[in-house]
């Protein structure tokens, strides 16, 4: 059996959030660490993978920061599952780099994953995983529904459409992203710095490879504002009250 690392990204400034109304866990002012319905946002995604036989590890990487209060807290939850705790970086590719430098040697694929994704399924990981596995590089996306327009600010102060972008064949990525460890890490010491890329499939990108597209779900949301966390403690209800299995409705 392949073994895999998953890198959960929660190193982030969370400049975008504002949950006022909502609790944050101690001193954590970050997305990851902010309670969802009672549970810290990470555990989610951490405990989802944690249960699959071929994830050998986890490594939750935190701000320099945060890093001494996240080790407290959730003492017992990082060795539950199997979690290493590293330092991010000024940007998200530094910070799965440093991740990627504490990923053990004899790990065959490396999956990033927001660690503010707490709605992922058994069944998007199964999925993703599995084409990872078959092609050695593959994300989850969906495809964009919208009318996409480009704007402009005009007079100082207002954002106006400068024009229409076609939908056809534009997706919206998602993570996990999963790829081999050998080309992810290829990857980042050849183009990193050059690239300094939003996700690691632009990264893989540059190397000139195909990335597989794996349909995921709308419920796959990244909490970025206060309405995210809202929308996400609907949809954990939704599964808890009805004795759903997470993604059975979609």
């Amino acid at each position: 059996m392949s073994k895999f690392a998953v890198i959960l990204a929660a190193a982030g400034k969370s400049s975008r959030f504002n949950a006022k109304s909502n609790p944050f866990a101690g001193g954590l002012r970050t997305k990851p660490f902010v309670a969802l319905n009672g549970r810290a946002v990470w555990l989610y995604s951490a405990e989802r993978f944690a249960l699959r036989k071929d994830v050998a590890e986890i490594v939750l990487v935190v701000s320099p920061e945060d890093r001494r209060e996240v080790e407290d807290r959730y003492a017992m939850e990082i060795l539950l599952n199997r979690v290493k705790v590293v330092e991010g970086g000024a940007e998200r590719y530094l910070s799965v780099q440093n991740a990627l430098a504490a990923v053990s040697p004899d790990v065959d694929y490396v999956a990033v994953h927001d660690a503010a994704r707490p709605c992922i399924t058994d069944g998007e990981i199964e999925r993703v995983f599995s084409e990872a596995l078959r092609t050695g590089a593959a994300i989850l996306a969906t495809p964009i529904v919208g009318s996409i327009k480009r704007s402009q600010r005009v007079d100082g102060d207002r954002t106006v459409v400068s024009s229409s972008v076609p939908r056809e064949n534009l997706w919206e990525a998602q993570t996990p992203q999963v790829f081999e460890k050998n080309l992810l890490t290829s990857a980042y010491r050849e183009r990193a710095a050059e690239a300094r890329p939003t996700d690691d499939c632009e990264l893989i990108q540059a190397l000139g490879r195909n990335v597989s597209i794996v349909p995921g779900s709308r419920f796959n949301i990244k909490i970025t504002t206060g309405e995210d966390l809202t929308i996400a403690e609907h949809y954990m209800d939704i599964v808890s009250k009805n004795n759903l299995k997470a993604g059975l409705f979609f």
